[in-house]
């Protein structure tokens, strides 16, 4: 019987942090620096791209954009 054994390569931080960057916008709950609760929109890599004050427009937001929402707990 063979060894099924996957070799692979680990990848590079930024590589990794790229994956989805042109498909997915991940959104969470955030704290704005006046004390008020919204909603975060971020890029792949974490960069922040807007707040808006529910889920709800979160996600019409970015599936106007063409990306697919990904909620981060």
């Amino acid at each position: 019987m063979e060894n099924n054994v996957l070799n692979f390569t680990p990848l590079a931080d930024e590589a990794f942090l790229s994956l989805g960057a042109e498909h997915i916008a991940y959104v969470k709950a955030i704290n704005l620096p006046d004390g008020a609760h919204a909603v975060g929109i971020f890029s792949a890599d974490g960069k922040p791209m807007a707040s808006v004050p529910s889920i709800e427009i979160a996600q019409a937001l970015i599936r106007q954009h063409e990306l697919e929402p990904a909620l981060v707990h």
